[in-house]
């Protein structure tokens, strides 16, 4: 659910030009007048969706021990889906709300038993049977109420400029307040009556748009909590989301390692074999030579292991595994070029997936403070509150990070949401920078 009100600096500058205070401008803003015409629609709106589903769902009911009662249920359901949708366009074009539709429903298989079912099981079908339901009364009450306070008001508000229609027309003094039929009553026509008049009206005018808002606001309660997809859909679209940053952050590590051994461990080790094979010919002709290709070979082995433990780090630190977190940071910060302080307050471990994530996004965000900072110094602390495992990197550097579409915080951002994670970044130009990041305690 979103809502599509202006961005909020062109609020605020229309809010420096107008010159009336909010209270007198609100009668006459377009807002009012919007929320003004959904409650008035949705007198027809709820009589048609409380007709039909009353209706079908009788009928339903009434051949349900025929076979016709069911897809006659599954009609009404599906009727109550149309008007969900009719419902979510009026909302989204009169209160600025969006609404993401439900999906549609299917069944497990393409047979009419398993659609039928599935509709039948569906519980946002449900749930906008409810919603025709629950809005009937309320529809009747919000129409009542806005076009009371709309004719009530504005009428008042105007009455010294048509009270001449009643001498004129009906031949009466003005409007009649009460009378008793025998001459006696009460006509609105004194200049006191007038004032009285333009007093009461102004005051149900200038309160109109409050009273409107109130009840629009308890109509996006309604078309956000019963017409749109549920909290388990929801999730379920958002774990598939997650699913796919996952795969695609293995896929792409999977070809990272494997470009790192292409190029690195497996290109020195072919290099070798070949040396050690010219090392052997040659110690038969040069032995002298051919002890030096052999130490030449033993520096090349040296290497070849130094790349392989970089990779394996790389991987999953065995400091990590064997240390925790306080030491396995400690050693990454160690290796960067700026001064890091370590702060890691921790009443115990958390679960392996979530302390190895712990590790290399804070990994990842120190090497963001070498490569773009310029700063001189920078902390890493890691803190427990409740069940969620918080940290945070800051820096003294030029500042201006940003979790943009194609950055590396934007990518970091993605793999801890796929955990339920959170990434916040503070980073005005100029810095300091302080990028705050929460895990779950456990997955």
């Amino acid at each position: 659910m979103a809502y599509g009100f202006p961005p909020a600096e062109r609020a605020h500058e229309r809010e420096r030009e107008h010159r009336l205070p909010t209270a007198l401008r609100a009668p006459v803003e377009a807002r009012a007048w919007r929320e003004f015409a959904y409650l008035l629609l949705n007198l027809p709106m709820c009589i048609i969706g409380f007709v039909w589903t009353v209706t079908m769902f009788s009928l339903g009911a009434g051949l349900v021990v025929t076979f016709i009662g069911l897809p006659v249920l599954v009609l009404a359901l599906g009727g109550c889906r149309a008007i969900g949708a009719v419902e979510r366009a009026r909302a989204r074009s009169l209160l600025w709300l969006d609404v993401e539709d439900p999906r549609p429903v299917r069944g497990r298989n393409g047979g009419f038993l398993s659609r039928l079912g599935a509709q039948l099981g569906s519980g946002v079908n449900w749930r906008h049977a409810a919603y025709t339901l629950v809005h009937f009364p309320w529809g009747i009450f919000t129409f009542s109420v806005a076009i009371s306070f709309f004719t009530y008001g504005w009428g008042l508000l105007t009455y010294p400029l048509w009270r001449w229609v009643f001498p004129v027309y009906f031949g009466q003094d003005g409007l009649q307040m009460y009378g008793d039929g025998h001459g006696h009553g009460w006509w609105l026509h004194t200049p006191a009556d007038m004032l009285l008049c333009v007093v009461v009206g102004g005051a149900l005018v200038l309160s109109s748009p409050w009273v409107y808002r109130g009840m629009a606001h308890v109509d996006r309660i309604l078309v956000s909590g019963l017409l749109g997809p549920s909290r388990l859909a929801e999730r379920v679209t958002e774990l598939e989301s997650d699913r796919g940053v996952v795969v695609d952050t293995a896929a792409a590590d999977l070809r990272r390692i494997e470009r790192d051994l292409h190029d690195g461990a497996q290109a020195r080790l072919v290099a070798l074999a070949m040396d050690l094979g010219l090392a052997k010919e040659k110690l038969l002709e040069d032995p002298s030579a051919g002890a030096v290709m052999v130490e030449e070979a033993h520096g090349e082995v040296k290497i070849a292991l130094q790349e392989l433990r970089d990779l394996a780090r790389g991987i999953h630190p065995a400091i990590l595994t064997d240390r925790g977190l306080d030491a396995a940071l400690s050693s990454v910060a160690s290796r960067c070029t700026v001064p890091v302080a370590v702060t890691v307050d921790l009443p115990a471990r958390p679960v392996p997936a979530i302390e190895g994530i712990a590790y290399f996004t804070v990994s990842e965000l120190l090497q963001n403070v070498s490569k773009h900072s310029g700063a001189s110094r920078a902390t890493v602390e890691v803190w427990r509150v409740g069940d969620r495992l918080m940290m945070q990197v800051s820096d003294n550097g030029r500042g201006g990070a940003a979790v943009s579409g194609g950055s590396g915080l934007a990518g970091l951002a993605e793999r801890l949401d796929s955990v339920d994670g959170v990434l916040a970044v503070a980073s005005p130009p100029g810095g300091p920078t302080h990028i705050t990041t929460e895990l779950p305690w456990r997955v």
